[in-house]
């Protein structure tokens, strides 16, 4: 376990063959342990500040899906699908012998969430959304698929935090430079004296090469995810997930908590104070 990082750096091999990375922070084992699943175009580093506030009070773990972070490229890029990062996932609590896990999901990580509702539902202890829901708004999903496997590359990470600052439409407004190269430092990585996005570019073909189909209700799976407890944390300034469809989620699930984020866009960090606390005070009432 490194001093620096109290966690571990492990791989498990899923039925296709690919290695995939996690970082297990250690925790106590009589409480289900959080389950940490990143965004589109993110990773396991994403949740570092989050374990470092919950371990070793509670086991954390944090993935690495397919094709982004430590683990594996995929050879064949049409199975970047959250359908099969659901099978991976629940692969890595099949191979820890993990029979529930409070499951943490920003953005795509939480559309992985919802279809693991519908799949294993006994493995759910509950669940916090980040940022997301079961109706995306389409200035959020256009904004993300301009910059989506661009395969960009900056000469320095000053280069890079201004970039994923404008990707970003520099929200939160509050973030300095030094805030963006931090965010940078957990985005890229360096690669032949250049900076990267840590991440297969081909995750965007799925997108290119699918074409017209029908839109899936999301709904339902949302409802089924409701089954348990269940937090929403949504930034004030997201233009994936409205205010509008908030509502309406509190409305599908009238047990479901929420918290908005101010100045935040998509997504939250999750160590912004008002998310803290949520976060803290949900997982309290779990135990």
């Amino acid at each position: 376990m490194s001093e620096k990082a109290r966690y571990r750096d492990c791989r498990f091999t899923v039925a296709d063959g690919l290695q995939l990375h996690y970082r297990d922070y250690p925790g106590s084992a009589g409480r289900p342990p959080l389950l940490c699943l990143h965004g589109l175009t993110r990773n396991s580093r994403d949740f570092a500040e989050l374990a470092e506030l919950h371990s070793p009070g509670r086991r954390v773990l944090a993935l690495d899906f397919r094709g982004r972070g430590l683990s594996d490229h995929d050879p064949l890029p049409a199975r970047y699908l959250p359908l099969t990062y659901a099978g991976d996932v629940l692969q890595l609590l099949d191979e820890l012998a993990i029979d529930q896990a409070v499951f943490v999901g920003t953005s795509l990580g939480g559309l992985v969430t919802m279809l693991i509702a519908a799949m294993a539902p006994q493995r759910i202890a509950a669940s916090i959304l980040n940022d997301v829901g079961p109706e995306l708004t389409e200035a959020g999903l256009d904004r993300i698929k301009s910059y989506v496997g661009n395969g960009a590359q900056f000469r320095s990470w000053d280069e890079a935090a201004e970039a994923i600052a404008i990707n970003n439409r520099h929200i939160p407004a509050s973030y300095n430079h030094a805030d963006w190269v931090k965010m940078a430092r957990r985005v890229c990585r360096e690669e032949d004296g250049s900076v990267v996005f840590d991440y297969d570019m081909a995750i965007a073909l799925p997108f290119e090469t699918q074409g017209p189909a029908p839109a899936v209700d999301m709904w339902p799976l949302f409802e089924a995810l409701g089954q348990k407890p269940l937090l929403v944390v949504r930034g004030e300034r997201s233009d994936l997930l409205g205010a509008a469809v908030l509502a309406k989620m509190h409305h599908a699930v009238r047990a479901m908590k929420s918290v908005t984020v101010p100045g935040v866009g998509h997504a939250p960090m999750l160590n912004e104070p008002e998310a803290v606390a949520a976060i803290d005070s949900f997982l309290e009432e779990l135990d």
